[in-house]
């Protein structure tokens, strides 16, 4: 009996199916869906503005945007555009921000754009607060030749960025929205449901009518961000690195080092996303070694499963895949969704069915909502002539999704060849019809008993 490839969760049903017909997946393609991280590409824009043209100068600006560079370098960003002095005129940043990154960032990718220089206030047509940026080539009271908010906001809005975070070393405000509460991260481990909310944040320096203050070389916001970026704005200890959090952090930090006179001003611009500034299967590893906690040794079971799916989709090494399922495994033991694609390994792609048979079973214990959890151990019972064991198995998996077409085929197949039972066989193939499958057989096997059903009974001579 030739079983129905199981098609595991998560993409993976046409990734194998592929892999295992012989097709290649381009990068092209395969972009098409998500990103085998969190984000396809990280964006940086870093702007310093030292010494204006017609406005006073602001020493130390320049080094603390370096600063920032570079901690967003290490911290992945493949893309940095720095920009500093007269390389950030007010044609330069219309530039950027009208045609550059419009062209150039994804849906699936991470921006932050980081401002150090002078800001203003004024008031706009409605009498509120409308806050702006000053260019290396303006002078603080001319808006308008400055970058305001309102530009910022409708960038944002044209902008395909999934998180977009602006961090503003200013005393700034007039977005016309208050300051967001920060996001809950009460029991997340790896909240990487966060990327697929869009989210524009803001984090600046200052409140309205606020001085941004220095301390020896470096401003205090910079020093703050810095410290949270190193890791120590991760608040939950999770391992993972949240926009809101370092918003909390760099708020408390200034506030205290100046002594409450300066108070950094975070909020949720739109969206209820939550920038992601340190993946945690990556803070995991950031200063080497093995992982630790609890939350650690997940994240690095999450990066190795993530890993070996990865190379069985590019039809890259097959032992390697398999050993980074088991350092997965081993790293937590309760991974319901490794064993699930452990089990699929070992049953089609590097077969082992008495390991394949192990795998699964943990795989329905620690996976009891994953259908797959189920169909591949029935797929395994099935290859060891278990056809009872096999039956209940796909029964069990379509109680957890009653509309699971090829579970229907596969079953009719077994009912067919294996168990001798056509009714049975009929029934499922029926229903794997209804759900929209379109193999020959199941409508050969269907049309064959509705005409033995129409046709009359032979008459003895």
């Amino acid at each position: 009996m030739k079983h129905v490839i199981p098609p595991l969760s998560f993409l993976s049903h046409l990734v194998m199916i592929l892999m295992i017909v012989g097709f290649e997946i381009t990068p092209a393609e395969a972009q098409l869906g998500k990103p085998e991280g969190l984000y396809y590409k990280s964006w940086g824009v870093v702007i310093g503005i030292e010494n204006y043209l017609l406005a006073p100068k602001i020493p130390g600006a320049v080094e603390d945007a370096k600063v920032v560079a570079q901690v967003l370098h290490k911290l992945g960003f493949e893309e940095v555009v720095e920009l500093y002095d007269k390389d950030a005129s007010f044609r330069r940043l219309q530039q950027t921000l009208v045609d550059f990154l419009p062209r150039k960032v994804g849906r699936q990718d991470r921006l932050v754009i980081y401002f150090a220089g002078h800001a203003g206030i004024t008031q706009g047509t409605n009498g509120k607060d409308m806050g702006y940026l000053v260019p290396w080539d303006a002078q603080p009271g001319n808006v308008s030749k400055a970058v305001t908010f309102e530009q910022l906001k409708e960038f944002s809005h044209r902008s395909a960025s999934k998180h977009t975070l602006f961090l503003f070393d200013t005393a700034v405000r007039g977005w016309e929205i208050s300051a967001a509460q920060a996001l809950s991260l009460e029991g997340r481990s790896a909240p990487e449901d966060d990327t697929e909310k869009r989210a524009v944040q803001i984090l600046t320096a200052a409140d309205k009518g606020e001085v941004a203050g220095r301390t020896k070389d470096r401003s205090l916001f910079v020093q703050a961000l810095t410290q949270a970026l190193s890791g120590e704005g991760d608040l939950d200890k999770n391992g993972w690195l949240m926009a809101s959090e370092l918003g909390q952090y760099v708020s408390q930090h200034v506030t205290d080092q100046s002594k409450n006179a300066q108070h950094p001003v975070f909020a949720q611009l739109e969206g209820d996303g939550d920038t992601i500034m340190i993946e945690g299967r990556k803070a995991a590893f950031r200063l080497g070694g093995e992982p630790q906690s609890p939350a650690e040794r997940q994240a690095a079971a999450r990066m190795h499963y993530e890993q070996a799916f990865a190379l069985l989709q590019n039809g890259k090494s097959q032992d390697e895949a398999l050993e980074r399922l088991n350092k997965a495994l081993e790293y937590d033991p309760k991974f319901g969704d490794a064993y699930v694609l452990k089990s699929y390994v070992r049953l089609e792609v590097i077969p082992d069915i008495e390991e394949a048979l192990a795998a699964a079973k943990l795989a329905v214990q620690y996976a009891p909502e994953n259908p797959d959890s189920y169909y591949t151990l029935g797929l395994i019972y099935e290859k060891r002539g278990q056809y009872v064991e096999a039956e209940q198995a796909m029964r069990a998996a379509l109680k957890a999704n009653p509309k699971y077409v090829d579970v229907y085929f596969t079953l009719g197949a077994l009912y067919a060849d294996e168990m001798k039972d056509q009714k049975k066989a009929v029934e499922a193939f029926e229903r794997y019809l209804e759900l929209g499958g379109t193999h020959n057989r199941a409508r050969e096997a269907v049309a064959q008993s509705r005409a033995a059903q129409q046709s009359p009974p032979s008459s003895a001579p």
